[in-house]
């Protein structure tokens, strides 16, 4: 089963240009779509999971037509929004119930199994008494998830879920999440480059409404060895090398700042290369340093 976008454009009435002409063909599995906020990645999120139309272009999941057959996706179709509403004073095994009734899984002793076991498999099942008002953000990130994959969906939208969850539960989330790969289509987008690296074998890079590089994360990463070099300087002397260089991205460490360049060639004797990592990657492609051809993309090999 492979997603297939072609040409996707979105125009909003207030004049801004949210997707320009975007094609991706995304496999089963763990797919990230990586972007600041604004790039065009919730658009593009509620056009898939059938919540808003585009200007142009076509969609499909195998043989669904999304755009035109709307009912047949939303059938095969988990979607888990990065702000969505629960009853807050409803028990959660109560409350999936609920949604299960509502998927059309009617037979009690089906419907009873169906919640158990996605509540076991959301580390939920010991919670299962507590009213979700009282969950913490990771718990109803993880609540979300049970109610997205009731009818074992063939597509599996996330939008921004790890936003704000502490590292423990980012961990759980992001464990739970690697699971769902196995069997579906799961976009996640997000613009935590994290995220994207520890969980997908695909990516995109999305700024303004246009794909920018398409890859897998490790074959982009190499694809930048010998370009990426580091320095340590003290902070007033950033403005300096943001005019010599090409400065991708700046970090604090220990009263100092760490200044990652982009250059074909050693930018001079106080630098040191560096093995470039995914925020390599997306930093350098963001400032438009780092480009590949269609053909590239298209013949990448698995490493």
């Amino acid at each position: 089963m492979e997603l297939n976008i072609r040409s996707i454009s979105k125009t909003y009435s207030n004049g801004v240009h949210a997707l320009k002409n975007v094609s991706l063909t995304i496999p089963q599995g763990m797919y990230g779509l990586l972007g600041p906020n604004g790039a065009g990645k919730s658009s593009l999120m509620r056009i898939l999971a059938t919540l808003q139309e585009p200007d142009e272009g076509e969609i499909h999941l195998g043989e669904i037509d999304i755009i035109r057959q709307k009912d047949e996706l939303r059938k095969t179709l988990g979607y888990l929004p990065q702000e969505f509403g629960l009853l807050r004073n409803v028990r959660a095994e109560e409350l999936l119930n609920h949604f299960a009734v509502l998927e059309g899984i009617t037979q009690r002793k089906a419907r009873r199994e169906v919640v158990e076991a996605l509540l076991r498999q959301t580390n939920l099942w010991d919670k299962r008494k507590q009213k979700v008002g009282g969950f913490s953000g990771g718990m109803r990130q993880r609540f979300g998830v049970a109610v997205a994959l009731l009818g074992n969906p063939q597509l599996m939208i996330v939008d921004e879920p790890t936003a704000g969850l502490d590292p423990a539960e980012r961990v759980r989330f992001l464990n739970l999440l690697s699971e769902l790969g196995e069997n579906s289509v799961v976009i996640l987008s997000t613009h935590i480059v994290e995220d994207v690296s520890e969980l997908c074998t695909r990516m995109a890079i999305i700024k303004r409404g246009e794909i920018l590089l398409e890859a897998q994360p490790l074959s982009a990463a190499r694809e930048l060895k010998g370009r990426i070099w580091r320095r340590v300087v003290e902070k007033s002397m950033l403005s300096e090398l943001e005019r010599e260089n090409s400065v991708i991205s700046t970090k604090l460490l220990g009263g100092g700042t760490v200044v990652h360049v982009y250059s074909e060639g050693k930018p001079g004797k106080e630098y040191e290369s560096v093995e470039p990592d995914l925020e390599d990657v997306y930093f350098s492609t963001m400032a438009g340093l780092h480009h590949r051809t269609s053909e590239q993309q298209w013949q990448e090999v698995e490493p």
